[in-house]
């Protein structure tokens, strides 16, 4: 059986793995409180598993537009220094409008969300966004991770769960073989 205290490196516990379903109980009557356990356990790794999911999506759809944001800065870092040009920018999903970049721009306005924006010099805005992207790859990784625990974790369980049943209905046909067995005797 896994330690207490036992968990991955987000502190998710460990489950429990019952090897010898015969020690881990010792009557009929412990064999439902611990199902039910088991079933709650369930219950809370598959909320966690959901919310793990959850955050991974936002996530995916996060991480390209911080990737662009990026490539924009970077792209604006490269042609500092230049002559004037026109560009195309996005401002929504459907929606793009014509700038003029003037010579020696050093600045740029990033949107922060929650209807914020701020002037960044390049550099700043470089460092700024490789640190979000950087943050944002290794958040995801950690979640992929996580549902891969979560679901080890479910996985167990319901293994569990199906040995202590089966621990269970095996008990009863030994009990009933057992009756059936003491009524032939009584009456022979």
């Amino acid at each position: 059986m896994a330690e207490v205290g036992d968990a991955n490196p987000r502190g998710i516990p460990v489950a429990p793995f019952v090897e010898d379903v015969e020690s881990f109980v010792n009557s009929r009557a412990e064999i439902e409180p611990n199902l039910k356990k088991f079933q709650e356990m369930i219950a809370k790794y598959q909320f966690m598993e959901m919310n793990t999911q959850r955050r991974a999506a936002g996530l995916n759809d996060k991480i390209p537009d911080i990737r662009k944001t990026l490539e924009t800065v970077q792209f604006l870092q490269a042609r500092k220094g230049s002559k004037a040009f026109e560009t195309t920018f996005e401002l929504n999903d459907t929606l793009f409008a014509k700038a003029q970049i003037p010579t020696g721009t050093d600045e740029v306005y990033l949107w922060l969300g929650a209807n914020v924006m701020l002037a960044y010099p390049i550099d700043e805005a470089m460092e700024l966004l490789e640190g979000k992207l950087t943050a944002a790859e290794e958040s995801l990784s950690n979640c992929e991770e996580d549902m891969d625990f979560l679901r080890q974790q479910i996985t167990t369980l319901e293994v569990n769960t199906a040995r202590l049943y089966n621990y269970e209905v095996t008990l009863k046909r030994r009990d009933r073989a057992e009756a059936e067995e003491e009524q032939r005797k009584e009456k022979n």
